[in-house]
């Protein structure tokens, strides 16, 4: 590891407020992945975090919160908005809310919309770094845009290295996968990003039925953005404007491995490392990895970034991925599965 790894320990989550304070960089571990965290309230801050990733400016980023931090003063809580964060925060689920009047949180950070991702995040070094720098942070995964998410720190040092200032090294992230990301700034909530948190849980709290918004894969001759980037789609394949993109992981292409996948495969073919699922799987000469051999999704969900991390640095030239139930959390990991297979930008 590099200088700029420490242990999380009282005197170096400190340390770490203080250069948040500053202006500095921190990458952290949250319950879902480690984030790359900067003030939010700063444009230069936010700038250096998308010139750290290499991120779209159009990709909003989830700016997150201490425990107890008022939300009203950044976001205009509706009466879903009370009921979602009473029962998720701290947790995995991020709120799209429109900015109050006088928002702090700078508007790159907004990618120039007039809504703001919130987030309140469980872990206890996210939440202890958070209550001592006293400051919304914005922080995306801490990982290269587009790429496979970090669940330990060495990802982080082997992808982002001394593009961060600090890096908290609280070991393995027990969610594994990013969080929910709902929009609450329309009148019918939407699920722009599946995560931690089921479309069922929020179903259930809500009362009604939630529209998933998906990204597919680029059509041939499909629109691109004036950037020749590929345009999202939605789940009616409509294209998604920029000014819909209002959450990470809205984009077709995302959270890819540098070797290809092969979604949906029973076998491993010569060639190919494979990512199993269940019990008494096949196995791949190269290399294999089952996500859960008892067939939990819970286990497959904390699993499924750091074995992808372990494939691609394999001999391999393709990752075979047996599938995934889509009840429960596999509509999340077939999600982010069907995203790192898809046609690279």
């Amino acid at each position: 590891m590099t200088s700029n790894v420490v242990p999380a320990t009282p005197d170096s989550i400190a340390a770490a407020a203080d250069l948040l304070a500053e202006g500095g960089l921190v990458a952290f571990p949250t319950e879902t992945v480690y984030g790359l965290g900067g003030d939010a309230t700063r444009g230069r801050v936010v700038a250096r975090i998308f010139a750290a990733k290499g991120r779209p400016r159009f990709n909003p980023l989830i700016v997150h919160l201490a425990p107890g931090w008022p939300a009203e003063e950044i976001a205009i809580m509706d009466e879903r908005a009370k009921r979602l964060a009473a029962r998720f925060w701290p947790g995995a689920l991020t709120l799209v809310l429109t900015r109050a009047p006088g928002c702090p949180i700078s508007l790159l950070a907004s990618a120039g919309l007039d809504t703001v991702a919130l987030r309140m995040p469980a872990h206890p070094i996210a939440q202890a770094l958070l209550k001592k720098v006293h400051l919304p942070i914005a922080a995306p995964s801490a990982n290269p845009s587009g790429r496979l998410s970090p669940t330990e720190a060495a990802h982080v040092v082997e992808t982002l290295g001394d593009r961060v200032d600090l890096i908290l090294d609280g070991g393995k992230c027990p969610g594994g996968l990013e969080s929910t990301v709902i929009d609450l700034s329309v009148p019918e909530a939407r699920i722009l990003r599946p995560g931690l948190v089921t479309a069922e849980a929020l179903e259930r709290e809500l009362g009604e039925k939630i529209a998933v918004v998906a990204a597919h894969d680029e059509a041939p001759g499909a629109e691109r953005r004036s950037d020749g980037a590929p345009a999202a789609m939605n789940a009616n394949s409509e294209i998604i404007s920029d000014d819909e993109i209002k959450s990470p992981g809205m984009l077709a292409s995302h959270y890819a491995p540098k070797k290809p996948l092969r979604l949906n495969a029973t076998a491993a073919e010569p060639g190919e490392a494979l990512l199993a699922f269940g019990p008494n799987p096949p196995r791949s000469i190269l290399a294999s990895l089952n996500l859960s051999p008892k067939g939990d999704l819970v286990e497959a969900a904390a699993n499924l970034f750091a074995y992808l991390h372990r494939l691609d640095a394999s001999q391999a030239h393709t990752i075979a991925v047996m599938p995934i139930p889509e009840d429960g959390l596999g509509a999340a990991i077939n999600d982010r599965l069907r995203r790192a297979a898809a046609p690279r930008p």
